[in-house]
């Protein structure tokens, strides 16, 4: 049966408190790591060096094409046959970082692409460098079609972080399997677990919109940007 006292003690659960701040701090540092990455990957792979494209495509191939979780248990459990051992955090934020940048990577492509090239150009004619170009003139305008699905990566790696628990990581889920032990209410404790999850997701989705805004803002008339988002994705599929 169903027991509400149970359920309102894991609601205030100081284990269950204490692993969401774990899933939240998780979270945001392997997101502000992965996007630098992802933004290097991205430009790897749009280089006109053969060897950086085949060295970025052949990451971005293998990250995505594997699941994170036999990720995480090569880095924490395989490594160390190498001479490589990482601790716990360290190898739960190693393989997020590296698993998320190659998605994230495509993202940013995507933005990039969806700039129109004379702009670029334009720039460069004038005698900017091509670092310059990027960071002036690329950048600024593919961060308005590219907010929308990087929000979207950081709401599902909230969720994906439940991942880590299978190497040790205390975090939101693993706390709660540890509460739901000393009286057995499992529908209870992951129901609240639910519960914490669905709210950090929500107040991200806040987050979220009005970060859209904010970078939006002047350019509500533009409607093109969505549709060159869509081309430079679909360029991408057919790649």
């Amino acid at each position: 049966m169903w027991s509400w006292d149970a359920f309102f003690d894991f609601l205030t659960n100081p284990q269950l408190i204490q692993g969401a701040w774990t899933t939240i701090w998780l979270t945001a540092i392997s997101m502000a790591l992965a996007l630098p990455l992802a933004v290097l990957v991205a430009l790897g792979r749009a280089s006109r060096l053969a060897p950086v494209r085949a060295v970025t495509g052949f990451y971005v191939w293998l990250m995505r094409g594997t699941p994170l979780l036999v990720q995480l248990v090569i880095i924490y459990t395989g490594l160390p046959q190498l001479g490589l051992r990482l601790g716990v955090i360290s190898a739960a934020l190693t393989g997020l970082v590296l698993n998320e940048a190659a998605y994230l990577s495509e993202i940013v492509r995507a933005g990039v692409l969806s700039v129109p090239r004379g702009q670029s150009e334009a720039a460069r004619a004038l005698g900017m460098p091509p670092w310059k170009v990027f960071r002036v003139v690329v950048m600024p305008q593919a961060l308005r079609v590219m907010v929308p699905p990087l929000g979207n990566s950081f709401n599902g790696l909230l969720k994906t972080t439940t991942l880590v628990s299978v190497i040790s990581v205390e975090e939101l889920l693993r706390r709660t399997q540890f509460a739901v032990q000393t009286n057995f209410r499992v529908l209870e404790g992951l129901t609240a677990a639910a519960l914490y999850y669905l709210a950090m997701t929500t107040l991200w989705g806040l987050v979220q919109r009005w970060l859209e805004i904010r970078v939006g803002r002047g350019h509500e008339n533009r409607p093109t940007s969505g549709r060159r988002m869509k081309s430079a994705v679909l360029e991408l599929e057919t790649r």
